[in-house]
């Protein structure tokens, strides 16, 4: 049997690495030039997932950014030293830390999603809408059936 000639494809979650670090590179990028040099990728633990208006526990980051408490906790002080976030006691209990943002926090937070979203814009111009729609809806099944938390992602998965 004779050697196939062409290399071999790259594995997906490969190809999938190379993408995040695209998006993240060009985030880095456009976080300094709107005046947001300091924010580094680690911080997107809070950034990404904190309830703007509200504010969020530690508990609630960590789970959302699908972290540990510790790894979160990690980056809170030197959010709040950099002056984009502060630490309140929850009103429901006095034990825990509602994580709230700053006014320079808020800035910063709606700044980086907006500067998501024009990435997965300049994406969908690139590539078309219903692809990025579907690589959306691949990673999101996927995501979610790894996690176990939907039946039917896994099933759509074998389909």
């Amino acid at each position: 049997m004779p050697a196939d000639p062409s290399p071999p494809s790259r594995p997906l979650p490969a190809l999938l690495t190379q993408v995040k670090e695209a998006a993240l590179h060009k985030m880095r990028d456009r976080l300094a030039e709107e005046g947001y040099g300091d924010i580094r990728e680690g911080y997107g633990c809070v950034f990404g997932f904190i309830d703007i208006d509200e504010g969020s526990r530690l508990t609630e980051l960590a789970e959302r950014a699908g972290l540990t408490k510790q790894a979160v906790g990690e980056v809170i002080p030197e959010l709040e030293q950099l002056g984009y976030l502060t630490r309140e006691p929850d009103p429901r209990d006095r034990r825990a830390k509602i994580i709230k943002l700053t006014p320079k926090g808020r800035d910063a937070c709606l700044t980086g999603r907006r500067l998501f979203a024009e990435i997965e814009r300049e994406w969908a111009d690139q590539l078309g809408e219903d692809l990025l729609a579907g690589l959306r809806d691949a990673a999101e099944k996927i995501a979610a059936a790894e996690r176990g938390e939907a039946a039917q992602a896994g099933t759509a998965l074998r389909m």
